[in-house]
């Protein structure tokens, strides 16, 4: 399996299990109703944890054109392969949420809640402040990439590494998640939110595109300053 092709089924599995735990608990007649943050945030986690596991040992898992442009930075990813990555991480993400949109499909004309709907395919702020909401996305990306770092410079036993991230996805969630939904990945939102504009939702409303910039540019500042911190301080 090529890397490009890893990171289409990483980045799919990540949309799946993470959009799909969004969806339980907003959604109109799931099981999981009203499962709240804590739930969202371990669904997060745990689905990070087996993309990473899926397709870790093929293309590194990046998952995330924040993290591949953050590693290219330190010199630690090559430049001509982040086009390749960002495409495949976009190309998944999208067919993620399609798997999502199909899975729930009788529950979209269930729910009511326009601004619900959205929140299953991308993020949003809490209090919408275009400034604060920036620096929530670059302080939670730059955690992101400062911990992933610090996790492989560590010596866990073998196989653990990937769950130990997915441990560091729920506690970005419940610490830094509050703000903004902690996108911290430009590919996890802006490749469902374009599924959202473009499958045939029932009763949708519109993807908010105003907003769409800051989990793109927020995240790829916050990557990018989290990596040049981490070999400033801790080494390359």
């Amino acid at each position: 399996m090529s890397a490009f092709l890893a990171e289409i089924i990483g980045t799919m599995l990540l949309i799946i299990f993470g959009g799909g735990v969004v969806a339980g608990c907003v959604l109109k007649k799931s099981k999981s109703e009203n499962g709240g943050w804590i739930v969202i945030t371990c669904g997060w986690g745990f689905g990070v944890a087996v993309a990473v596991y899926a397709v870790g040992s093929i293309s590194g898992a990046h998952l995330n054109p924040a993290v591949t442009v953050a590693l290219a930075t330190i010199g630690s990813f090559p430049w001509a392969q982040v086009p390749t990555y960002i495409a495949g991480q976009m190309i998944g993400a999208f067919l993620g949420a399609v798997v999502v949109w199909l899975h729930y499909l009788p529950h979209w004309a269930a729910s009511d809640d326009k601004a619900a709907k959205l929140a299953v395919f991308s993020t949003g702020p809490a209090i919408r402040s275009y400034g604060a909401n920036l620096l929530s996305e670059i302080i939670g990306t730059f955690v992101l990439v400062l911990g992933i770092l610090s996790i492989g410079a560590n010596k866990f036993a073998e196989g653990l590494n990937p769950f130990i991230v997915g441990i560091l996805i729920v506690a970005i969630g419940l610490s830094l998640g509050g703000t903004t939904g902690y996108a911290i990945n430009p590919a996890r939102d802006l490749g469902p939110r374009i599924a959202h504009f473009v499958l045939p939702i029932a009763g949708k409303g519109d993807s908010d595109w105003s907003y769409a910039w800051v989990p793109v540019v927020g995240p790829i500042i916050g990557g990018v300053l989290g990596a040049l911190f981490y070999k400033t301080f801790f080494g390359a």
